[in-house]
């Protein structure tokens, strides 16, 4: 019987040793497991403040974020009524009839738009008539009008001011964009 008790001794030790390599794999597991999320935690951490460059262009990308969120508001048009011209002769009678659209920065604009109609639409049939066909027919001559009447308009919104030295200073005004919604000429 001391064979058989002998073999049983050995099977009893036998599941220790079994229960320790399990025990060390799990905590070489879990070891491993804590060092990785530690070090990817100090990696994230330390990826914001590298040093004095970093934070510069940290504070760069911040502002056009804050940009972003202004830009996220809907555009606000505020639609005109046509204007019908003559244009200055080349080759006989040429008209123009033209309808636009303003952007503006703000609703807050549109009621200072509103006010100074009469002035705007005088100032705009006066800058339309001045121009020939051959000028307008081109997209370029058309991107240069909108631009023209773009100034125009912030001009009588927000008129132009001298600075110290006497200088004219433009204002940028709350017209962003003068937008074609209809162009004829003929």
């Amino acid at each position: 019987m001391a064979k058989d008790a002998k073999p049983a001794e050995e099977g009893v030790e036998a599941p220790p040793k079994k229960s320790k390599k399990l025990l060390i794999i799990i905590l070489a597991v879990v070891l491993l497991l804590v060092l990785g999320g530690g070090a990817a935690a100090v990696l994230l951490l330390k990826g914001g403040s590298h040093g004095d460059e970093d934070e510069e262009v940290a504070e760069e990308t911040v502002k056009p974020k804050k940009k972003d969120k202004k830009a996220e508001a809907p555009p606000v048009f505020v639609n005109m009524d046509p204007f019908t011209v003559n244009l200055v002769p080349e080759t006989g009678d040429q008209y123009l009839q033209v309808v636009l659209s303003l952007e503006l920065e703000d609703a807050t604009a549109e009621t200072a738009i509103k006010m100074q109609m009469p002035k705007i639409r005088n100032n705009i049939t006066l800058l339309l008539s001045s121009k020939k066909a051959s000028e307008l027919l081109p997209k370029e001559g058309k991107q240069q009008l909108a631009a023209a009447l773009m100034d125009e308009i912030n001009g009588v919104v927000e008129p132009p001011v001298r600075n110290k030295k006497g200088e004219t200073v433009k204002s940028e005004g709350p017209v962003k964009a003068v937008l074609f919604t209809s162009f004829i000429i003929q």
